[in-house]
């Protein structure tokens, strides 16, 4: 109980290619490859914005108007939610970067 059926079939990440993954394997054969090709750096220097500019050029994450509603002779205001004329943020830059969510490294704090 407890045990994962991947590990149990012999199938860890980790494991050499030859599908042992114990002492024998030798270290050349490790599932970890050094990429080829550019080198990729570990952090992402800009992200997509999530916010949007109406045509006032306010930036917000949500705009409402507001409308007044009449209802059996008395007025009530209510918030409806815009959802044109909007325009997303774009690319915002970083700062200080962040590191890349595939990047295999484990941090630690000592």
């Amino acid at each position: 109980m407890g045990a994962s059926g991947s590990k149990a079939r012999g199938l860890w990440p980790f494991a050499s290619a030859a599908g042992g993954g114990g002492p024998e394997s030798s270290v050349a054969e490790q599932a970890l490859v050094r990429p080829r090709g550019r080198v990729v750096p570990p952090f992402v220097f800009t992200r997509r914005g999530s916010m949007f500019y109406d045509e006032d050029g306010d930036l917000a994450h949500e705009f409402y108007e507001e409308t007044i509603v009449t209802k059996n002779g008395q007025k009530r205001a209510k918030l409806r939610r815009v959802h044109k004329n909007l325009i997303p943020q774009g690319i915002v830059k970083l700062d200080p970067p962040r590191i890349h969510v595939d990047f295999p490294v484990i941090l630690y704090e000592v």
